[in-house]
Order: structure tokens, then sequence, then C-alpha cells
């Protein structure tokens, strides 16, 4: 497969089994080694790229188990029982249900909620409130702002994913997440306005962003 490529990213903190690490690995011996200088200065020596003996040793092993078929059957059944039963509920999500997470359908969830007040992250913020459970926004403030005129950008989806950890969670856990949902989802008429930005980082605010009610 990597014979098809010039290069390639991974985040093993995914699938790779791992807490913490990726890879970046590319064709270009030039852009490596330019490359290899600036991982030298943020994070670390290219052979180990600031991540400490154990994390490498699990990275090593993670990679291989990760790839077993037992193990990906497993993960990928349980991200289906979720998505299966948050369409049981009648909840809207993305289809075909995918690997590592199901991706609720904010826009026809708080219809209510206009997209200048982020429904995605109005849900989000609803599921954590409603049962601790930790979702993120792939919306509009993902998608950051234009750069010239520096209005938001509206996605044509806007998702509440549910990325869940591999080996962590109980299908009980998973019929919680979508009792959680569900729950929500049956007082979503009460859930008219969404959120307003009181301060965003100037790159890549969805990570470092303070908002309030609207």
């Amino acid at each position: 497969m990597f014979s098809y490529g010039d290069g390639f990213t991974m985040s093993a903190k995914k699938d790779g089994l791992v807490n913490i690490g990726g890879l970046l690995g590319m064709r270009n011996e030039q852009l490596y080694r330019a490359c290899g200088n600036m991982g030298i200065i943020y994070e670390g020596f290219i052979t180990y790229g600031g991540l400490a003996g154990r994390d490498l040793a699990a990275l090593a092993q993670g990679l291989l188990e990760s790839t077993e078929l037992p193990y990906l059957k497993a993960r990928i059944d349980q991200v289906e029982y979720l998505g299966n039963k948050l369409i049981e509920y009648g909840i809207p999500i993305q289809k075909p249900i995918g690997g590592h997470a199901v991706f609720v359908d904010a826009l026809n969830f708080l219809t209510h909620v206009p997209r200048e007040e982020y429904p995605a992250q109005t849900l989000a913020i609803e599921l954590y409130k409603e049962s601790g459970v930790r979702g993120v926004e792939i919306g509009t403030l993902l998608a950051d702002r234009d750069p010239e005129t520096r209005k938001d950008r509206f996605p044509k989806l806007e998702l509440l994913r549910l990325a869940i950890p591999r080996r962590t969670y109980s299908y009980k856990h998973l019929d919680y997440v979508a009792a959680a949902l569900k729950n929500i989802f049956d007082r979503r008429e009460e859930i008219k306005s969404g959120l307003e930005i009181v301060w965003e980082s100037e790159i890549l605010r969805h990570f470092t962003i303070l908002l309030k009610k609207k």
C-alpha cells in the first residue's frame, strides 16, 4: 500500500493501541531530512520523537496487535452496535456506520439551533452535562474562519463524533451512551439556542476556545 504514496502520517492514539505517539513517513529523502530537523527542534531526535522508551515499545506491540482480525472485528462490532442503538432510538447519524466512531447528525438533531450558534458543539456540551460522556464537534468550529473575510465557514455536515476507545468500553457502557443521547433527543425541542464565542485562538480554534450560552 505504501508503494502507491509519496508519504503518510499516522496518529497511533486511535487504533495503534497506545496513549501517545504516531508516525511520519515520506519517500523524498530531502523532505525527510528537512522534517527531521524540525522534529529535533520541537519534539526530539528522529528515532524517538519525544516519546519515552515504554511508549515506543507499546507502539511497536500495538501495531502488531491492531492488525489481528479478532481485535478488528470486536472493534468494528462495538461501533456498529452503538450506531444501530442510536438508529433504534430514532437519532440521526451518518451512514454507513464507520470503523472507529459514530457521527451524530447535529443539524437534524438540534433543528432549532442556528448554524451560527454551533449546533454540534451545543450537542457535545449537552451530552457531557447529561452523562459525563465527552464527544467532539466536527463542524463549524473545526472548519474555522475564512482567512480573508474572517467569517465562519459552514461545512455541509455538522457532526458530533463519538469515537470509541479501544479495549475500554463494555456493551453496557455503550448502552449508557445511547440512553444519554436518547434523553437529550426526547427533550430536543427545549434546546432553542446554542453558543457564542467569547475568545478563540488564532490557529486551530477548536482546541482552544471560550464559549458561552447564547
